[in-house]
């Protein structure tokens, strides 16, 4: 197989100064639209693919959003109130865009290629030598979801897994990290 059609396994953010470094340079170096599809993503464990899909109309002055998704065609409902100020002053911008992230060149959304390109972007100077892919937002959310709430079941729900074991490879919670989890464990 070419490098260039090499399957990535990428993995999750796992350290919040990251996320917080990835937030800066996306900022910085690529700008609010890819600022704001990075916060989305982490915040709600959507796919890339069903978030370049967001329409304006669908999402504006709302906190709480009901959306389907593309892979599995189920409905999922996505609560936005902890970044609602900043996703409404970023739609604000807009100027009657259709599409929540659209290309600069014409009047569709960003590809999950551009996607792809400009976290890498960020990843790059930011120095995540591993860079990131675009699933990395969806097992992101989902291990920082796990490392708060601590329900499994709750999340493979959450990010419509058949089982739990497919949830937990997903973000990235390897037995190592269980097998630590349970040295410390005491009642």
């Amino acid at each position: 197989m070419s490098k260039q059609h090499e399957i990535k396994d990428v993995q999750p953010i796992r350290s919040l100064e990251k996320i917080e470094d990835m937030k800066w340079s996306l900022k910085k170096w690529c700008g609010e639209r890819d600022y704001i599809l990075f916060l989305l993503g982490i915040n709600s464990g959507l796919r890339v693919g069903d978030l370049l899909k967001i329409k304006v109309s669908e999402i504006q002055g709302k906190q709480v959003v009901s959306l389907r998704e593309g892979k599995t065609g189920k409905r999922r409902t996505i609560h936005l109130g902890n970044i609602y100020d900043e996703l409404n002053a970023y739609i604000g911008t807009l100027n009657g865009s259709e599409w929540l992230f659209p290309s600069r060149k014409g009047q569709n959304p960003i590809t999950r290629v551009q996607a792809y390109r400009q976290l890498n972007k960020a990843a790059q100077m930011v120095d995540m030598p591993d860079g990131i892919g675009t699933h990395t937002l969806r097992k992101t959310f989902g291990y920082w979801h796990y490392k708060q709430f601590r329900d499994i079941a709750e999340l493979q729900n959450i990010l419509n897994h058949a089982h739990p074991q497919i949830t937990l490879r997903y973000i990235g919670i390897t037995d190592e990290q269980i097998e630590s989890n349970l040295k410390s464990f005491r009642l």
